[in-house]
């Protein structure tokens, strides 16, 4: 299990969770174990055996696919705390409830950590990432090689407007974590997405595109 570490911020970054190869995270200050649980998968209890004596504040969940929130009962359960998804993806957790919606600009705060909340839709239409200093937690809506998969153009323009505005905003050493395989930057996204925006695309395009080949 991958421990990233800067001095600030603690990451455990649980990988090859549920048949879809998702990532959980728990992010942590190490000043004072305050921590918070990103997305539940399947097979969350490899998330949860991470967490020994570390204070689990809240559960947030990057947006509404299955994948994501497969365990949300589940860790609901074992850890009796709040939970929270964007109110646009939230009816995908009934009957389950949230205790609080995530919102556009909102912090939350974990000890000494401010975690930014940037809403992104295009893969869904809650779709949030997390920043918590130079890091940050894409969910499905940017990975390295491109974003993440759009079921309509009108979702496809909308995701790409999420990108470009919000996330390439950030400094280049912004580290990104997404909800599925390995981590990029800030830096490489934004060098990818300079080979994809100097060329030209059919207006119908979604799907699953890559900044290199889409």
């Amino acid at each position: 299990m991958p421990l990233i570490y800067d001095g600030e911020v603690k990451i455990r970054k649980v990988s090859h969770m549920s048949p879809m190869d998702n990532n959980g995270y728990i992010v942590t200050c190490p000043a004072t174990g305050d921590s918070i649980i990103i997305d539940t998968p399947g097979e969350s209890e490899k998330l949860l055996s991470e967490i020994g004596d570390l204070n689990i504040k809240a559960v947030l969940i990057t947006h509404g696919h299955g994948d994501h929130i497969a365990d949300f009962r589940k860790v609901k359960n074992a850890l009796q705390k709040d939970m929270a998804i964007h109110e646009n993806d939230s009816g995908n957790l009934s009957p389950a409830v949230p205790d609080f919606f995530l919102k556009d600009g909102d912090e939350i705060t974990i000890g000494t950590i401010k975690l930014l909340l940037i809403h992104t839709p295009g893969h869904t239409p809650g779709s949030t990432c997390i920043l918590a200093g130079r890091h940050l937690f894409s969910g499905d809506t940017l990975f390295p090689g491109g974003p993440g998969a759009t079921r309509s153009a009108d979702a496809f323009k909308q995701i790409i407007s999420s990108v470009t505005s919000k996330l390439l905003t950030l400094p280049e050493d912004t580290n990104v974590y997404p909800g599925h395989g390995d981590d990029t930057t800030i830096g490489n996204a934004k060098k990818e997405y300079t080979v994809f925006s100097g060329k030209t695309h059919p207006d119908d395009l979604h799907g699953t595109v890559g900044w290199l080949t889409g």
